[in-house]
Order: structure tokens, then C-alpha cells, then sequence
């Protein structure tokens, strides 16, 4: 498990006095603010984010030592890491994305389906993006109880029972 979190991203400039566009990966996405300061995927640059309002989709906030738009553009696409420390702890049956990455899919029958390659939220429930065994080849699993009935973290394992039509037909006539 990795100890940085991605809990957002800068998504541009807001207007033209260095403001920016911030998305919030949080629960609560207020919470962003409380984690600062932030860290560039790299670890080399930090960012203490005061957020100044909420717009569509995220927050307008402020960013020490970011005074123009252009300097705000230059941050466009930076994602925001905070250290798993800062974060609260989470019920057993809530994951932080980071953790699933990575991890092998099995099926209730032992074979090896492949490994989670990203999490997805298009707005309704979060997908598993799992790259099949054997391939490059990618499929969306849903991340519910009923598709992913176990996640162990301590042996890098997700145990799921993929919805019909998931999966290829493994049957080649």
C-alpha cells in the first residue's frame, strides 16, 4: 500500500488572478482543504490549497506563491497526493482506489481472472478496469458486493463473481 493518496486534482485557472480549478476525489470534497499541505505526484512540489468557493464540479481555491492565470494553467492536470497518515481510517468495507490498483482478481473458482489496472467513477458506482490474464485486453467490473464480494488487502487478492457477459467467452468453436 502506498502511503500518498490522490485525493484531487488541479483542473486549470480560474479567472486571472492565479485562481484555480480544483476537483476533490474526497467523500466529503470540502475535505480537500484540511489535508494541506498537498503533494505533487513526485513529491516535489507541495500546495497549501485554501478553497474560496464551490463551482460546477469542484472548487475555485488558492494556491500559495500562484498569482497569474498563466502560472494556474502551468498546474493544469497535477494531481493532489496527501500522506495515508492525514486520512481518516475507513470501515472494512471501504477501500482508497491506491489500494485496489494493483491487486490479482480470482473468480469464486480459484482461476486467476487478471489484475486491477484502474478505478473508474462515471457517476453512478465505481469499475474495477481489470486487465484480463494473458492479454492486454481490459474489462470494467463493477465494484459492488455482489460483483466483488471480497477484497483482501493483506494478500493482494479481490475475489469476484463477474454479471454474465463480463467476461469473454473463453469457449473458441
Amino acid at each position: 500500500m502506498s502511503d500518498k493518496i490522490s485525493v484531487g486534482a488541479i483542473s486549470g485557472s480560474y479567472g486571472v488572478r492565479g485562481e484555480l480549478r480544483i476537483k476533490s476525489f474526497c467523500a466529503v470534497p470540502e475535505d480537500i482543504e484540511q489535508y494541506s499541505p498537498l503533494k505533487s505526484e513526485d513529491g516535489k512540489r507541495s500546495f497549501t490549497l485554501a478553497l474560496v468557493r464551490p463551482i460546477k464540479n469542484g472548487f475555485v481555491a488558492r494556491i500559495t506563491d500562484v498569482t497569474t492565470k498563466e502560472e494556474a494553467d502551468a498546474l493544469s492536470g497535477t494531481l493532489l497526493f496527501a500522506q495515508r497518515d492525514q486520512l481518516p481510517s475507513l470501515p472494512d468495507d471501504e477501500f482508497y482506489h491506491a489500494d485496489l490498483i494493483g491487486l490479482q482478481v480470482f473468480d469464486t473458482g480459484g482461476t486467476l481472472i487478471g489484475k486491477v489496472k484502474t478505478v473508474q467513477n462515471h457517476g453512478a458506482d465505481d469499475l474495477l478496469e481489470t486487465q484480463l490474464a494473458g492479454t492486454s485486453a481490459t474489462v470494467f467490473l463493477p465494484f459492488s458486493k455482489a460483483a466483488v464480494p471480497t477484497v483482501d488487502l493483506a494478500t493482494g487478492r479481490i475475489i469476484a463473481d463477474p454479471p454474465e457477459g463480463i467476461l469473454p467467452d473463453a469457449k473458441a468453436d
